[in-house]
């Protein structure tokens, strides 16, 4: 497979606390919001080696109702369903574990103008606020409670600065957040933007 040499990085800390995958320090992803399957409707994500390490397929028309997130092996780690209809539409994300039935994970709802809310599975109030959601912007961030970013999404740029196009995001993921989480909260804007 195709490699997307990434830019170079700082070196990060060595961590003592390496069981955890994807929590070891500010990670960036590069976003292709192109399916690799001809004639599909997904995105791929390239990890920060360059390769493919995860990928969202649908099948069926663009925006459907039910996206499954996936490892480079095909394997679902995440399943996200459309439910409801207008002002009253929300994303419920189920999250996969090894081989058991998806466990609800997080629920994603439009909230004020131009932002999208994130409340985790169990949890009545907002976890997490995403900007620039109604928009086509390619650019935006998301906050936690206190209002600080966890992550933020740019358009790609090579060394020399020049912009990729509007389908390539640059996707950084802060140390404390965890990775599958903002990945999939970055396919869910997707599906509210209507770009998958």
């Amino acid at each position: 497979m195709a490699k997307i040499q990434p830019l170079p990085a700082a070196p990060s800390p060595p961590s003592s606390d390496d069981h955890c995958q994807g929590q070891r320090g500010k990670q960036a992803y590069t976003v292709w919001m192109k399916s690799l399957v001809f004639n599909g409707n997904g995105c791929a994500v390239y990890g920060p080696d360059g390769s493919v390490a995860f990928r969202v397929d649908n099948y069926g028309c663009r925006g459907g109702r039910e996206v499954f997130f996936m490892d480079r092996g095909g394997n679902a780690l995440i399943r996200i369903r459309r439910k409801g209809f207008g002002m009253f539409r929300r994303w419920e994300v189920c999250r996969y574990e090894q081989g058991e039935e998806a466990t609800p994970w997080f629920t994603v709802r439009r909230a004020k103008k131009g932002e999208a809310a994130v409340a985790m599975h169990g949890g009545a109030r907002t976890c997490y606020r995403m900007d620039g959601c109604p928009a086509r912007k390619t650019e935006y961030k998301v906050r936690g409670v206190d209002g600080a970013a966890v992550a933020e999404v740019a358009p790609k740029q090579t060394a020399a600065g020049v912009v990729l196009g509007e389908d390539v995001l640059t996707l950084t993921v802060a140390p404390e957040m965890d990775h599958l989480l903002a990945l999939g909260m970055v396919v869910v804007r997707g599906l509210i933007n209507r770009s998958l």
